[in-house]
């Protein structure tokens, strides 16, 4: 069990609950079933089915990846447990599926098969190998948005917070990319980071980054995310200007448990002052 749970990648749950969260901003969802459903649903059960089925394609580059087998950035099953995954994350998804059809109507069919779509894109067809379309394929992660709103009945967010989403969840999967460079050459992959090297993605981090700060100066409440992407953006500039050096082991682990600390104490200042609602 304790692997299973590490192959769903704890440290990446806190982020789905943040994105989970922006919805309900200013609502009071706290006694309601449904929500707390949908929050532990899109931690353990939404992270095996991402990342399982990730794991099942990537264990060449997985098996000389010092970050993997950890429960920050997944596990590593061995052929038995590869066997098994595809059942255990059918039998984690069916409750949950009947749970959310129950109480959102058959609409919640359509949210489970866009998600199977998204991963069977990803996955099955190659997209994380595929320059652009490995980082086009992460506008997926914008159904946890359509999840809160369906199975809640509260509002879709807005178009400037769903494009800024859209393009963090790029510059998340790039940074990824980033990370595992050198083990994604092994297995002879071509996805944007190998394909651009590494400090033309460095800038094209940037440079989405700032996008992001011209988002938020313009539209949000605060400039408190302007102001956090655009450091963001001096850092993996003087990144990109150091070179093409890989990062360290110790280097991701300290700054990914950094930033689930930083995720999970702005998640309740995001909730309560509706940062991302327009102004």
């Amino acid at each position: 069990m304790l692997e299973i749970i590490k192959i769903a990648r704890p440290g990446f749950w806190p982020t789905h609950v943040w994105f989970y969260l922006l919805p309900f901003a200013g609502r009071d969802m706290f006694g309601s079933i449904p929500f707390w459903l949908g929050c532990f649903y899109v931690s353990f059960p939404l992270g095996l089915l991402l990342y399982g089925w990730n794991d099942l394609g990537d264990y060449v580059s997985d098996r000389c990846n010092p970050r993997k087998d950890s429960w920050l950035f997944g596990g590593r099953p061995d052929a038995a447990m590869r066997r098994r995954l595809p059942w255990i994350i059918a039998a984690v998804q069916v409750p949950f599926l009947i749970a959310f059809v129950i109480i959102g109507g058959w609409w919640m069919l359509l949210w489970f098969a866009a998600v199977l779509l998204t991963n069977a894109t990803y996955n099955t067809l190659g997209f994380k190998r595929l320059p652009v379309l490995d980082l086009l394929n992460q506008i997926g992660y914008l159904l946890i948005f359509l999840l809160g709103s369906w199975l809640c009945g509260v509002p879709q967010l807005n178009a400037a917070t769903m494009v800024f989403s859209a393009l963090f969840a790029m510059q998340s999967h790039l940074f990824g990319q980033l990370m595992d460079i050198e083990e994604d050459r092994i297995a002879e992959r071509h996805n944007t980071a190998i394909t651009l090297g590494a400090v033309p993605s460095k800038w094209l981090l940037v440079g989405i980054m700032l996008v992001e700060v011209a988002i938020s100066w313009t539209y949000f409440q605060s400039p408190i995310v302007a102001g956090f992407m655009f450091a963001g953006a001096i850092f993996f500039s003087l990144d990109a200007l150091a070179g093409p050096k890989q990062y360290p082991p110790l280097f991701t682990k300290l700054f990914f448990i950094a930033w689930n600390l930083i995720v999970i104490a702005t998640m309740h200042f995001v909730w309560r002052y509706g940062v991302f609602l327009v102004e």
